[in-house]
């Protein structure tokens, strides 16, 4: 298999033999290669380790997402985007944008919107460590107790929206192919899809900050939640509570309020 410094050489003479490539910013090119590349680096990697390797999928046109520009071909000026090989965009800037921008990716959702993702590099400021201490437990009755004795509620995005979902795929799977009708109805269902994550992550978001906020060190119970997934009556509620994205969400956000996670 060729590897991602090779296939970076043959470039120049793909785009010679398929002009169309020429329409494409070069740097969003190479990172489609380091896309692939990652891809069969975690293959192997699946294979070596015993697990169910997946191979790697082609991925067509239309389920091409999001691309992403490594270092040059775009330019922010105030509320305009500029992307080279396809023009200048309007956006909404939903916070300044803090430190030196290194990359973009314009990344589509499923809903249709889309989104531009800038990574930034700076220097945080982090709060005064505070010297306050919490472990929690997380649940499911309860969506954590605290060692203080407090308990967050498990809001069950989900569960809350298990019958208006069930009900649009329903409609989905009765609508037939290739016809307005059917296109209407996976809309619908991938804007109630899009609800719950939303709902789940502003949850995330929301009770992270408020827990950085209050304390100097937070402790986490190590859970081994694929073995717990295994479970099949709990799996579906395991993966509403999505422990291991409030967990990231919370380490993120604790070196700049002057905390710590372990």
């Amino acid at each position: 298999m060729p590897s991602l410094y090779e296939t970076n050489k043959i470039l120049p003479q793909w785009k010679k033999e398929r002009p169309d490539l020429n329409r494409v910013h070069s740097q969003v090119l190479q990172n489609v290669q380091m896309r692939v590349d990652l891809a069969f680096k975690a293959f192997f990697q699946r294979v070596k380790a015993g697990e169910n390797p997946g191979y790697p999928r082609f991925k067509e046109r239309d389920r091409y997402d999001s691309f992403t520009y490594k270092q040059s071909g775009f330019k922010l000026d105030g509320d305009r985007l500029h992307l080279s090989k396809i023009g200048e965009v309007r956006i909404v800037l939903h916070r300044p944008i803090e430190g030196t921008i290194k990359t973009l990716t314009i990344r589509r959702s499923s809903t249709g919107k889309w989104y531009a993702c800038f990574s930034v590099e700076y220097d945080p400021s982090p709060a005064p460590q505070k010297e306050t201490v919490v472990g929690i437990d997380v649940g499911l009755e309860s969506f954590a107790t605290l060692s203080n004795g407090e308990k967050i509620e498990n809001p069950r995005f989900f569960r809350t929206d298990e019958r208006v979902l069930a009900k649009a795929q329903r409609k989905l799977s009765k609508a037939q192919k290739d016809t307005p009708e059917r296109k209407k109805a996976r809309k619908i269902v991938a804007h109630v899809h899009k609800r719950i994550v939303n709902r789940r992550l502003n949850f995330a978001h929301q009770t992270s900050r408020q827990l950085v906020d209050r304390f100097g060190t937070i402790v986490f119970e190590e859970l081994n939640i694929t073995n717990m997934q295994k479970n099949h009556p709990l799996a579906k509620s395991i993966a509403d509570v999505a422990w291991n994205m409030f967990i990231s969400i919370t380490g993120s956000k604790a070196e700049d309020a002057g905390s710590r996670v372990i």
